[in-house]
């Protein structure tokens, strides 16, 4: 029976020992040295070699002891087959041999070690760019997705300042009107709308609410267009006819040529006659002009057309191009609208006839021009009455006007 007196639990605690290279080779600490304890501060970890004093496993054997060996044993082979082949030869060139051979595996392994370490050095720093350069294009992908989120954010943000005031009627002050004020035209619960463009906005189907930011964009670069009072678009805009019919508060006087013929018949057409008929109720002049490029174009069909528009309360006049005076032939004969003698409706065509672009222009010496020609050219226009009887003549071949 042992008599050695027990360890006592205050006894167990000790300080931290290093283990050198006399302790145990194999990395664990001696029976009777137990770990220092843990704190409670202290994280988990894996112990560190350096930190716990064990040394590395190949750090004793680094590369020169080893390349040393490696040329030892080579020398010794070759003084032994330099002994073995050539036993004439002296000791000294034996050893001579022998050294050279060790010499030379030495070399060989320290420029083979040293393009090891090369690549794995390569190696790393390749990593760590690839590391960093994943960083980067996250942090990248991070910041536009913040940067994205912020800025429909303030889209939203400014789409509803831009309803809530410019769009809002200011306060007038109180001053005489020719006529009834045209409520008809107005936009009610401005802030609702406002509200509803935010709401649109919202996260819903990925393709409507791409076509609802396209749109928005759409509309904010026209609005932008007419602050320097010109705005166009490709082909015709059927939207723009109708929105400024609905707006227009003293006038609407319009120019029609042989190019708008078929659109009559079309529904666009009927929506347009719809909107001018609520105008006129609402106290809106509407004054049309037909300009024929040929007294060929003076039929029933013509006649038909005007008569209709003359029944909703539309004046109509027709004007032949050859006929006029001179003075008149020289100046523009594309359609054109002016609403309220302030905006200039206006459609370009092509070499075929071919409607390709509207425009809306509010500089006033441009509108006054137009003004300044459909008055010139609706007072050389005939009325529906002196058309019937030019229809009647032209029917009967009384006149030869044009005829050629």
């Amino acid at each position: 029976m042992s008599t050695a007196q027990s360890p006592q639990p205050e006894d167990t605690v000790g300080p931290p020992v290093t283990v050198g290279a006399s302790d145990r080779t194999d990395g664990r600490r001696p029976p009777g040295r137990p770990l220092p304890p843990r704190t409670a501060h202290t994280p988990e970890r894996p112990p560190d070699d350096t930190a716990t004093g064990i040394p590395d496993r190949d750090a004793g054997a680094g590369p020169w002891p080893r390349t040393l060996l490696a040329g030892l044993v080579a020398g010794l082979l070759a003084w032994g087959v330099a002994a073995l082949l050539s036993p004439e030869d002296g000791t000294t060139r034996q050893l001579g041999a022998a050294a050279l051979c060790a010499v030379a595996a030495v070399a060989a392994r320290h420029l083979l070690l040293g393009t090891d370490r090369t690549a794995e050095a390569r190696a790393r720093r390749a990593e760590h760019l690839l590391a960093e350069t994943a960083a980067t294009v996250r942090d990248g992908l991070r910041r536009y997705d913040d940067e994205l989120q912020s800025g429909l954010t303030r889209h939203t943000e400014d789409m509803k300042e831009l309803v809530e005031t410019r769009l809002v009627a200011p306060a007038r002050p109180a001053e005489p009107h020719p006529g009834p004020a045209p409520e008809w035209v107005r936009v009610e619960s401005v802030p609702d709308l406002a509200t509803s463009f935010a709401e649109a906005l919202s996260p819903g189907l990925p393709i409507l609410s791409t076509f609802v930011r396209l749109e928005m964009q759409r509309v904010i670069g026209q609005m932008t267009d007419l602050s320097t009072l010109i705005a166009e678009c490709p082909g015709e805009n059927h939207d723009w006819l109708l929105t400024l019919t609905r707006a227009a508060e003293h006038s609407i006087c319009a120019t029609s040529t042989s190019v708008d013929r078929e659109f009559w018949n079309s529904e666009p057409a009927s929506r347009y006659l719809h909107a001018q008929r609520e105008a006129i109720e609402h106290g809106v002049p509407v004054r049309r002009l037909f300009l024929l490029e040929s007294a060929r174009e003076l039929d029933d069909r013509l006649l038909r057309l005007c008569e209709e528009q003359q029944v909703l309360h539309i004046e109509v006049r027709v004007a032949v191009l050859p006929e006029l005076p001179p003075h008149l032939l020289r100046g523009t004969t594309n359609d054109f609208i002016v609403y309220d003698e302030t905006v200039s409706f206006e459609i370009d065509q092509d070499l075929r006839d071919v409607n390709i672009r509207t425009r809306l222009i509010a500089r006033h010496d441009h509108v006054q021009d137009r003004m300044k020609r459909f008055r010139e050219l609706w007072d050389a226009g005939m009325s529906l009455r002196e058309l019937e009887v030019r229809v009647d003549d032209e029917e009967d071949g009384t006149w030869m006007v044009d005829r050629a």
